[in-house]
């Protein structure tokens, strides 16, 4: 009988036993989150995250997706494990101040995510280059925290992102462009918004930026940029808002005609040329705001600019703008305020009906005294004025010390926030149906999303901070049958406003983009404990309580009897699986590797001697992957090279290299000191050097020289008197003789090979994409000899370009030669020294000018070069010339 009921508990718990298993793949994840934060939601209990529903947490195929947490007074750090959250397309963590630390690199691993949201958090620190790595991202919010440093350069490989705000941190350095070898903001060719406002950014505007064409809205206000707007801005047909305000800009003003609808211009408090007001400004047809205080404006304005159709208002204070006023008869109907308070303006006659709000203040009109000049010379200050939303025909609750009457008259816990307009078309904030219009369409919103209930918004205290952005508090009201939000609830509005889900009007009044800061919320729903809670203490609901506990630990008991026996399972089928199962440590026998000297180290002790792969660690990347140094207990330090997935190759291959790399030494070569396959990872451990690499001591710092030619004939010649040459077979594989791998023999035909790959990655500046034949294939591809460097333009090193065309042209073709599959069919080294010495004669250099080098002088002469793990030439196996059969030295 109890035979029986285990099998019928199997049966009906082994789909749910599935989803525990593929939910335990996160919830090691979420559980770091938890160990980590101080505070944390009060319902992430139990190990399944996705059927009991944690809050915050959505789900698809028992995988998380989403993490939607804003506004829950989380206190605490980041995890780096927040990374093996491999489904995770929406982090939102936005409006919780007690989050701080850096943003871990580990957060690249999350090739799925499409929204990162952090807003108006407490996280600083320097801003991961790894989120560039981060190929579906759209939305990227980071504003409103600490963060410091300089833009990584990486964010311009993220071509699917529409909305980039880095505003309100403590940014420096200069905006981030491409070149040949580094990506650039100029790369976000599908970015609509770009704001950067109250940073500490240096530097000139990039000229590039003005061709990223999918630009809407452009904020660089309230940094430290210098030097003068560039022209290529007028290339911004699409932009509608630009914000230059409060920089070090100089030179003339731009002229931004062909930004036909931009719609709001701020370019106030730089140090311009002093230039007459600009003819262009009257073509801006949807220009509603200009405010250019403090730009060194002088002359009349005409009276054309003021008809402009959408015009509401104009602030050009504290300019030489002089003469008479001219406002004219045919002024737009929407224009509501003209703001040109200390400058030089002699004379104004208002017209009949004129009703525009106008400050001359500070200008010689008003040195006269009586008459209609009082009416216009008064400094203009904020608005005295209140609002609040009111009662819908109801009359106001009267409500306990926390709760606050709604519109509707019933008392409850808002959710509350300011809302931060930094750009609004209006400046009549006494006008009501600027607050009638914006809750109607936040209300319209609600109703439209059924999973937001809600019972009503109200809006109140219009105000202007200290960078005159109109705010407005905003609270929105549970439904009627609650007195307060869920944490559901809360998490969802929160989203709604970090990740701008809802759009501010447009028309009749344009309210801009937006910035919403969260208060905290503190009278949730349900909550045992909270103000307004409500509590049970039910027989039925403890009865049943217990009883689903008993449930849940049975069925845990048999999830992890279930994953137990798959983890032995796959255990299993890995050791089948894996070419180094059998291997001995203490003796090399049977389908093992042959290893000299070199020893298998297991995932979790390369782990802790890189200090779990840490950043500060990484010393170097390449197409293989990256490298981190290490320390063994025994003090010693090692690189150790960790293969990247897309990178790996098989487990008999993996080994075949081992032992080809562990048999071969010499006193000037990185030795191996041992390997790791397991978890589904490829490493191999290498003494840590300090010297250069081989390209280093080709190219050094400062890009190709031709020196290193002759300095490189120099070490060729003196390897081969001495029966040997010094090029270096790399440890990829990817410069290895194709010969080698049918013959299993190195020839000095395959020195000649490797060689032929390290002038091809020279000319081109490219560096061995996993492995060295990709290079031969691309110059394979563009070359025309009789055009060579016109063909190999886009991926030539621009440095090498001081070589002649001739002598390029030879050079590049030596090169092929060396590489031609065909061993037989390869120049010798000899061969190619006196070509690489014709090459030099094409050049203008003498060859022969420094006979009495010796390698020994070259070989000091490299010495102090930059750390050589910089990408994969470091890992080489030998130093010398290899006869067939390869022996240890």
């Amino acid at each position: 009988m109890g035979s029986r009921i285990h099998v019928f508990l199997l049966l009906v718990s082994a789909p749910i036993l599935l989803v525990v298993a593929q939910t335990n793949q996160d919830f090691g994840a979420l559980k770091s989150l938890i160990d980590v934060w101080d505070t944390k939601p009060p319902n992430w209990v139990g190990l399944d995250p996705c059927g009991s529903r944690w809050v915050g947490i959505q789900c698809t195929n028992s995988r998380v997706t989403a993490i939607k947490l804003a506004s829950m007074g989380l206190t605490g750090t980041l995890s780096e494990d927040i990374g093996s959250l491999s489904e995770l397309q929406i982090l939102d963590l936005s409006y919780n101040k007690g989050l701080t630390g850096p943003i871990p690199a580990s957060i690249g691993n999350l090739k799925k995510l499409t929204h990162l949201l952090l807003v108006d958090c407490g996280f600083g620190g320097l801003i991961p280059g790894t989120i560039g790595s981060l190929p579906q991202l759209s939305i990227l919010s980071l504003n409103s925290n600490s963060f410091s440093g300089p833009i990584p350069p990486e964010l311009g490989n993220l071509s699917t992102l529409y909305w980039l705000d880095l505003a309100d941190n403590k940014l420096s350095g200069p905006i981030p462009v491409s070149n040949a070898t580094t990506p650039g903001l100029d790369m976000l060719t599908k970015t609509g918004h770009l704001l950067f406002e109250n940073n500490r950014f240096s530097g000139s505007i990039p000229s590039t930026l003005g061709y990223v064409l999918s630009l809407l809205v452009l904020r660089l206000d309230r940094n430290s940029l210098t030097g003068s707007v560039p022209s290529s801005l007028n290339n911004l047909g699409n932009v509608s808002e630009l914000h230059l305000s409060n920089n070090q800009l100089n030179g003339s003003l731009p002229n931004l005609t062909g930004m036909s609808v931009l719609h709001y211009l701020d370019m106030s408090n730089n140090t311009f040329d002093a230039s007459n007001f600009p003819p262009w400004f009257s073509t801006l047809q949807s220009l509603t705001t200009l405010i250019m205080e403090n730009t060194q404006l002088q002359g009349q304005i005409p009276v054309s600019f003021f008809a402009l159709p959408q015009l509401q208002t104009v602030v050009l204070k504290n300019n030489q703008l002089d003469g008479r006023l001219d406002v004219g008869s045919r002024y737009g109907s929407q224009l509501q305020l003209i703001d040109l308070e200390n400058n030089l303006i002699a004379d104004f006659i208002p017209g009949t009906g004129f009703k525009i709000n106008l400050t001359l203040a500070g200008n010689p009109f008003c040195g006269e005294t009586e008459g209609t000049t009082k009416t216009y010379c008064s400094t203009r200050k904020p608005p005295d004025f209140t609002y609040s939303t009111p009662k819908n025909n109801c009359n106001p609750a009267t409500c306990s010390a926390d709760k606050v009457s709604s519109p509707n008259c019933r008392c409850a816990y808002p959710y509350m926030g300011d809302m931060i307009f930094g750009a609004p078309s209006f400046s009549d904030f006494s006008n009501t149906t600027i607050y009638t219009s914006l809750a109607n369409s936040l209300m319209q919103f609600f109703l439209s999303h059924h999973q937001l209930p809600v019972d009503s918004v109200s809006l109140s205290n219009p105000t202007s901070d200290t960078n005159n952005y109109f705010v407005l508090t905003l609270e929105v009201f549970p439904p009627s049958d609650q007195d307060g939000f869920n944490l559901t609830g809360v998490s969802e509005i929160g989203f709604v406003f970090s990740n701008q889900t809802f759009k501010a009007p447009w028309s009749p009044l344009d309210f801009g983009p937006y910035t919403f800061r969260s208060r905290p919320y503190l009278h949730f729903e349900g909550i045992t404990g909270a103000t307004g809670a409500k509590k049970s203490s039910s027989t039925a609901i403890i009865i049943g309580a217990a009883i689903g506990g008993c449930v849940l630990v049975l069925l845990a008991l048999l999830a992890g009897i279930y994953a137990f026996r798959r983890k032995r399972r796959a255990e299993t089928a890995d050791k089948q699986n894996n070419p180094f199962a059998s291997w001995d440590p203490n003796k090399n026998s049977g389908d093992v590797p042959q290893l000299t000297g070199a020893r298998s180290f297991s995932f979790e002790e390369l782990k802790k001697y890189t200090n779990n792969f840490s950043e500060t660690n990484d010393i170097g990347t390449g197409g293989y992957g990256k490298v981190y140094r290490g320390v063994l207990p025994n003090g010693h330090l090692v690189a150790v090279k960790r293969a990247k997935r897309g990178s790996m190759q098989g487990g008999n291959e993996f080994k075949t290299e081992i032992e080809l790399l562990s048999r071969v030494h010499h006193k000037n070569v990185v030795s191996l000191v041992g390997f790791c396959f397991e978890h589904g990872e490829q490493m191999l451990v290498y003494e840590y050097i300090a010297n250069g690499t081989l390209k280093e001591s080709l190219s050094g710092k400062t890009g190709i020289k031709l020196d290193w030619m002759r300095r490189l004939r120099i070490a060729l010649g003196a390897a081969r008197e001495k029966g040997h040459v010094t090029t270096q077979v790399k440890g990829t594989m990817g410069y290895m003789d194709p010969e080698y791998y049918m013959t299993q023999q190195l020839t000095e035909k395959s020195d000649v090979y490797s060689y032929g790959v390290v002038m091809l990655e020279l000319v081109t500046a490219r560096q061995p994409i996993d492995k060295g034949k990709y290079i031969v294939r691309e110059v394979t591809q563009r070359m025309d000899r009789t055009k060579v460097g016109y063909n190999l333009q886009e991926i030539i090193d621009p440095v090498i370009l001081g070589i002649t065309l001739g002598g390029l042209e030879k050079f590049v073709d030596l090169a092929m030669r060396c590489v031609v599959e065909g061993g037989g069919e390869r120049p010798t080294m000899g061969e190619v020294v006196k070509e690489i010495e014709s090459i030099m004669q094409i050049a203008g250099l003498n060859p022969n000018s420094d006979s009495a080098s010796t390698s020994a002088s070259y070989e000091g002469a490299i010495k102090g070069y930059g750390h050589p793990y910089s990408d994969d030439s470091v890992f080489v196996y030998s130093g010398q010339y290899l006869p067939s059969k390869v022996e240890p030295q």
